[in-house]
């Protein structure tokens, strides 16, 4: 019954559609959708740039005295590098430290006096993604080349090693044997003396290296011997980014809606169910696994709702506190009746308030759009008196329609708006809050899709550069969007589209925006005269320059 392995699907390859790196494996709930754990305004620029920074660490043994970061003009983070956090995070994980670390905001500070020197230059070079790195890695004993890109979310791929094409997404533990001649030898060696999952030979115009993917690093003994071939010029070790990793022959029960629906014909599984069923077999985990997972994101989750409405405070953001504000208001009954709702927005503002002081938050399925989905699902939880494993079910239902989105469309606003965003996480969480009310898979597929109808063309246009407006307001949009449409899911609508349909039709639509309106900072509200005052008052504050 449509068991889907990798060597079955077909999807566009780099060649095929420049616009997307190239889609190796099946989307994984706690990889792709609901995380990463980390601190920063953004992930698809903070928490990927730490990934990406500690992977060149790793690449050039632990060691660097320079890096070169170079950024394409008409990329994302020609504008955003600084104010979004792409500097931060990128000097924090060359530093080695992982996106919660509570030291990244100082990061830019500590690698100077580690003595890294870190550069950044505005530079024209071939690009096929708006937040696109290339990097020129160096220590006392070797220089590297490394080009990476953040695909969203947080998610990463590493194109380019030394001039040599490859493609690397951190989710398997990755070996690097450099060599000088007699690849050939080498390469036969290692098929008969690893259980790797993978085992490519790269040949560049100056560099020649040999890749392996595998569950675990290779033995000290097999390193210990390749490090002595005489042959080889340097071994490297690369440690996966993400907490599920992929295999070779991995399979899952359905990639689309409409096959999950088939699949559920007779079995009748919630959809929190189907949740567990997939990414079980997804990252050949135990049901009982997969759901500890969640739980302890959902326990994350709740711990950024405490710290917002306790109070932040961060001197480099737009928004001060308002959470207490509002809560004030909902305890002396001077809001208008909103139920639940304002439950939920208070919620969602306190995240918010959380992600901006710079603390921990769950990416959901992006920073930016960390705190609808999160807020409409422990607001409407509290509302009702709903224990937490009630949340870790919605949570997961929500997970599995955030796997049809990151199989078949994008959560990089850089490639297709905030539809993408908390456009997205509106759809999950439309989901979620159906689950939570009890209803059928059916009902909460419908929820997600007349959610994200709802939101098609949403853009992205950050003002003064932060993750902050109109996100705030459009997070709180997604989680009130959401509530109605579960409402409606619950009451049988017809949502009329399938929701296949409308990711499909999300995508073409991101695609169809103008990059001005696509998290570039150069279109909306980003480019109005109050926008260009307030980015102004910070820079003036601001201790890292800016780009020109």
């Amino acid at each position: 019954m449509g068991i889907h392995t990798e060597k079955e699907r077909t999807v566009p390859t780099s060649s095929e559609n420049k616009s997307d790196p190239p889609f190796r494996k099946y989307p994984s709930i706690f990889n792709d959708v609901i995380g990463p754990v980390m601190r920063g305004p953004s992930s698809s620029h903070c928490a990927a740039a730490a990934r990406i920074g500690k992977i060149s660490r790793e690449l050039m043994g632990g060691t660097l005295t320079s890096v070169l970061v170079q950024l394409h003009p008409k990329g994302s983070l020609a504008t955003t590098h600084y104010s979004q956090g792409s500097h931060m995070g990128l000097c924090g994980g060359l530093l080695g430290w992982d996106p919660t670390e509570e030291r990244l905001p100082r990061s830019a500070e500590e690698i100077e006096k580690a003595g890294v020197t870190v550069t950044v230059e505005i530079s024209d070079f071939p690009a096929r993604h708006p937040n696109t790195y290339k990097l020129s890695l160096r220590n006392r004993n070797e220089q590297r080349e490394m080009t990476a890109v953040s695909t969203g979310g947080g998610m990463i791929e590493i194109t380019e090693i030394d001039g040599v094409a490859l493609s690397m997404v951190a989710d398997t533990c990755e070996t690097l044997i450099f060599f000088e001649s007699d690849g050939n030898a080498i390469f036969e060696y290692l098929q008969q003396q690893t259980e790797a999952d993978e085992i490519l030979l790269h040949n560049g115009k100056d560099y020649r290296f040999i890749e392996i993917k595998a569950q675990k690093i290779l033995p000290e003994s097999l390193l210990l011997k390749l490090k002595a071939n005489r042959h080889v010029r340097a071994v490297k070790t690369l440690s996966p980014a993400l907490p599920v990793l992929s295999r070779k022959n991995m399979e899952v029960p359905f990639i689309t809606c409409r096959e999950m629906l088939r699949y559920n014909r007779g079995r009748d599984l919630d959809l929190w169910k189907l949740a567990v069923r997939y990414e079980g077999e997804r990252g050949n985990l135990p049901d009982k696994e997969v759901f500890r997972k969640m739980d302890d994101i959902v326990r994350i989750m709740e711990r950024s709702i405490r710290e917002g409405l306790q109070g932040t405070d961060y001197a480099d953001r737009i928004l001060g506190r308002q959470s207490h504000r509002f809560r004030a208001g909902m305890e002396d009954e001077r809001l208008l009746d909103g139920g639940m709702l304002n439950q939920i927005i208070l919620y969602v503002t306190a995240i918010m308030e959380t992600k901006s002081a710079m603390g921990v938050i769950v990416a959901a399925p992006t920073a930016g759009s960390c705190a609808g989905l999160p807020g409409a699902c422990v607001g409407a939880a509290s509302a009702m008196g709903m224990p937490r494993a009630d949340i870790t079910k919605a949570m997961l239902a929500a997970g599995m329609i955030g796997v049809f989105i990151a199989a078949h469309s994008t959560f990089a606003a850089e490639v297709g708006g905030c539809q993408a965003e908390c456009g997205a996480g509106s759809g999950m969480a439309a989901a979620a809050l159906a689950s939570l009310a009890g209803g059928s898979a059916q009902q909460g597929v419908a929820a997600a899709s007349m959610a994200l109808q709802n939101i098609l063309g949403m853009i992205c246009d950050p003002v003064a550069n932060r993750v902050e407006v109109p996100c705030l307001g459009k997070n709180v949009m997604a989680a009130a969007n959401a509530l109605a449409c579960a409402n409606m899911a619950l009451s049988d609508y017809d949502p009329v589209i399938p929701l296949d349909e409308v990711i499909s039709a999300m995508d073409a639509v991101g695609k169809s925006l103008p990059s001005e309106l696509r998290c570039t900072a150069l279109g909306g509200l980003s480019v109005t005269e109050t926008s260009r005052e307030i980015a102004g008052r910070l820079k003036e504050k601001a201790d890292a320059p800016n780009l020109p």
